[in-house]
């Protein structure tokens, strides 16, 4: 199964609309599980989906770039932090679709350096989008919950990759639901 941009745009759509439910609650209370503030998690989303946009413009094969867009900051208001997650999709839409097939950049630097090719760079940002979609929605108290199918491409296409290696992580398994599973793996807090 393959998790496409279409699907990251989808992705953002739940996002910004869970988010936009939550503009009048604490957004400097902690995000779930992470000591992080809401505020601070949701800029370092708006940056999960840039960068990859950024690397694979890069076409770098020996690094990450350099050099960078920046985000809002987690000092910005939640309605800017919102606002920057939907531009930074489309931003990586735009790379991706333009990109040829045979283009390649980093993708990860962890375990060691890794290229792949336009189509991994969306579940790239989709895992982290939805992980940190859920911290927030969570630390705000509002509801976030991506459909099924969603969650199944998206863990189908990370399977084999190394984040589920990480300390604190898991491997997926074949939980029925996808979602609870990729909560579980990344070493969330259940639901």
């Amino acid at each position: 199964m393959t998790f496409t941009i279409d699907d990251v745009e989808e992705l953002t759509g739940l996002v910004v609309a869970a988010w936009r439910t939550g503009l009048d609650r604490d957004w400097s209370a902690p995000a779930g599980c992470l000591t992080w503030s809401c505020l601070r998690t949701a800029d370092h989303t708006v940056d999960t989906v840039l960068a990859p946009a950024m690397f694979l413009a890069s076409r770098k094969l020996d690094g990450y770039p350099a050099y960078g867009v920046g985000t809002p900051g987690a000092d910005a208001s939640p309605a800017i932090l919102i606002e920057a997650l939907a531009t930074s999709t489309r931003l990586l839409a735009g790379v991706v679709r333009t990109a040829e097939p045979e283009a390649r950049a980093v993708i990860w630097r962890r375990p060691e350096v890794e290229t792949r090719g336009p189509a991994d760079f969306p579940p790239r940002a989709g895992l982290e989008l939805v992980l940190h979609a859920y911290d927030v929605c969570l630390g705000l108290g509002v509801p976030f919950e991506p459909p099924d199918e969603l969650c199944q491409r998206l863990r189908a296409h990370t399977l084999a990759w190394p984040m589920w290696a990480s300390p604190g992580w898991s491997s997926p398994t074949d939980d029925p639901d996808a979602w609870r599973d990729l909560i579980r793996a990344s070493g969330r807090l259940p639901r």
